[in-house]
């Protein structure tokens, strides 16, 4: 059996909160460009352009590509041999919370969505998990 601490998922997740609003991934840009090299409508191509820009602005910056950053998903698989030691849903959402302080990404996520107060840290994460072989 294999055992991993809590606190390197908290670490993970932080560094990937900031990664997966800083960086696009390639594959994505280019369908975006592709839509934004065949699309006709004016008013389209200036929002695409925009989104092409703030890419580009991010990766050369390291910010986020769009200020409002959303929920964080995270989707945890963990092998049927591994152990957890510590509490897997508080260091997830410790990385978040650390992720979006470090990474100055907005917090936006409120508790309750009729009061719409904000949780101040983005938490908790909407968790998924998966025991794979």
């Amino acid at each position: 059996m294999r055992e991993i601490q809590a606190n390197l998922l908290t670490e993970t997740i932080a560094r990937l909160c900031i990664e997966a609003n800083c960086v696009l991934p390639c594959d994505v840009k280019k369908r975006i460009e592709e839509a934004r090299a065949c699309e006709p409508w004016e008013t389209a191509q200036g929002i695409l352009d925009k989104i092409i820009e703030n890419y580009g602005i991010a990766e050369a910056n390291t910010v986020p590509i769009c200020q409002d950053t959303g929920v964080c998903c995270v989707f945890l698989k963990i092998g049927q041999d591994v152990y957890i030691e510590g509490d897997v849903r508080a260091a997830v959402d410790e990385g978040v919370r650390r992720g979006y302080a470090e990474g100055y990404l907005r917090k936006s996520v409120v508790k309750d969505p009729l009061r719409r107060v904000n949780t101040g840290d983005n938490t908790p994460a909407m968790l998924y998990t998966e025991l794979v072989s």
